[in-house]
């Protein structure tokens, strides 16, 4: 498959571009200013308390309060009965163990949990939970029975918590596991041991960096190279490899070339298309993607595609080739929550059914839980997967001050119609012997060309003069009308 593995470092983050065929996949961006929570553990303190949602507000010292609903507080349920409510748990000024599960994204606080888990090389830790689950990658009955089996003899007497096993388990032997084992519950005993001098909104546990994090989760048996641009973190990872994960030491390289990692591999090439609207396919065709607040939807055209044979073949084919691009974007730009995917209509049962295989075939390479429904009565595809931190574009970008986000301007004519109401709900209201427009060069020369006779026709109107001046720091929205 040729799959490797990029990270860049600079002092103020890191990127991450997993490539296969040559080809970037996923990229993950972790900034110090602004490093992701999810996985932290902290004492935090409950500052308000809503019966009416079942839910609570928990201060562990982010700028905004993070939101703890009472199906993610593990001593809700009596012994797995109803759900107590939530009231009868918490009440304002308590402090509690909690974790953070989903990251701030926009306008939402973190989302926190009281039920612990920390993830190992081969395990997840479980310390309040005894199952011991498998990872759903492992398709093999006999081997997820044998997985568990093996990992129940290797849990220490009275040790009450329990364990979920990875993927990259499935191959671990014996000593691998127990030291696994051995290194989680030691970790989880430092965090209670700490929980119990720390003062409320203290952070007890921090997940790893992303570069350490590489290693643990996204190195799998295809991973031909990982390839670091720091001689400083190329050490911290052989060291971290050489405790955890011996087996990635032959492909872990520090890259020392001149020439930037991510402008060698097209990286930054990548990323700039991956902040565009518009993905260009191979054939002439292309998909358009437009990210909202509450949902994404892909939008696919043939574009210059026209197929050899009939207009039927050519829009199954681009709908084929569609479903690669589209599963790889969702990846690349991490988009979540829900998707609206408007293939080109087809009118045979048989290339929709081809078309929804083969986009499942393209979802299925991705590490994040996604839900896929077929042809709904309008022809779209419905489709959810799963939001744990914010979109490449939401990480990278910001909503454009002048536009604020609309993505249209209104036009100078617009704007000139605008002034020239301002000026006459003005002089209703004051009595001002002048009025001077403040705006930008292209609102003043449509002023001066063909709005001339408008505003000439408005000034004898109201009886006062009407003097122009140009701003250049306006953009074409702003103005500004001065009483004189």
């Amino acid at each position: 498959m040729n799959e490797q593995i990029l990270i860049n470092i600079t002092p103020q983050e890191t990127r991450v571009a997993l490539t296969e065929q040559g080809s970037v996949q996923e990229l993950h961006v972790e900034r110090d200013s602004s490093r992701g929570l999810v996985g932290n553990i902290y004492l935090g303190r409950v500052c308000r308390v809503l019966p009416g949602m079942q839910s609570a507000f928990v201060e562990i010292g982010l700028a905004r309060a993070a939101f703890l609903h009472v199906a993610d507080i593990w001593t809700a349920r009596n012994g797995g009965g109803d759900v107590r409510p939530i009231e009868r748990i918490l009440s304002e000024g308590q402090t509690l163990l909690v974790q953070v599960v989903k990251d701030p994204i926009g306008s939402k606080g973190a989302r926190l949990s009281t039920q612990v888990s920390i993830a190992g090389r081969l395990l997840v830790y479980l310390p309040q939970d005894p199952h011991i689950g498998i990872s759903q990658r492992i398709e093999d009955e006999v081997e997820r029975e044998h997985l568990r089996e093996k990992v129940h003899a290797l849990i220490p007497q009275g040790e009450s918590g329990g364990f979920i096993v990875r993927t990259v388990a499935e191959t671990a032997s014996d000593a691998e596991l127990g030291s696994d084992i051995e290194y989680l519950i030691t970790l989880w005993k430092q965090i209670q041991q700490s929980a119990t001098t720390a003062a409320p909104q203290a952070l007890l546990y921090q997940d790893l960096s992303l570069a350490a994090r590489v290693l643990r989760d996204l190195v799998t048996s295809t991973t031909e190279r990982i390839i670091v641009d720091s001689r400083e973190v190329h050490q911290k990872l052989v060291e971290f490899a050489t405790k955890y994960t011996p087996k990635v030491l032959p492909v872990l390289e520090h890259y020392q070339g001149e020439r930037p990692l991510f402008d060698l591999f097209a990286v930054e090439d990548e990323i700039e298309r991956a902040l565009s609207r518009r993905v260009d396919l191979k054939s002439g065709g292309y998909v358009i993607l437009d990210q909202t607040e509450a949902l994404t939807t892909v939008d696919v055209n043939t574009g210059g595609f026209v197929s050899g044979r009939s207009f039927d073949d050519t829009i199954f084919k681009t709908n084929l080739e569609a479903t690669q691009a589209i599963a790889r974007q969702l990846r690349l730009r991490n988009l979540g929550g829900i998707i609206i995917v408007d293939f080109i209509d087809m009118d045979s049962q048989e290339h929709r059914d081809a078309v929804l295989s083969e986009f499942r075939k393209a979802l299925s390479r991705d590490r994040t839980r996604i839900t896929l429904n077929g042809f709904t009565q309008l022809g779209l595809v419905e489709m959810t997967r799963k939001r744990t931190r914010e979109s490449l574009a939401h990480l990278l970008c910001e909503a454009c001050p002048v536009c604020k986000g609309r993505g249209e301007l209104k036009t100078a004519q617009t704007i000139c119609y605008e002034i020239l109401r301002e000026i006459l709900r003005a002089d209703r209201q004051f009595s001002a012997k002048e009025y001077r427009i403040l705006a930008s060069q292209q609102v003043i020369d449509l002023f001066l060309d063909e709005e001339s006779q408008g505003l000439t026709s408005l000034g004898d109107f109201i009886a006062k003069p009407i003097s122009m001046q140009v701003e250049t720091t306006y953009m074409q929205e702003n103005y500004d009308v001065i009483l004189v």
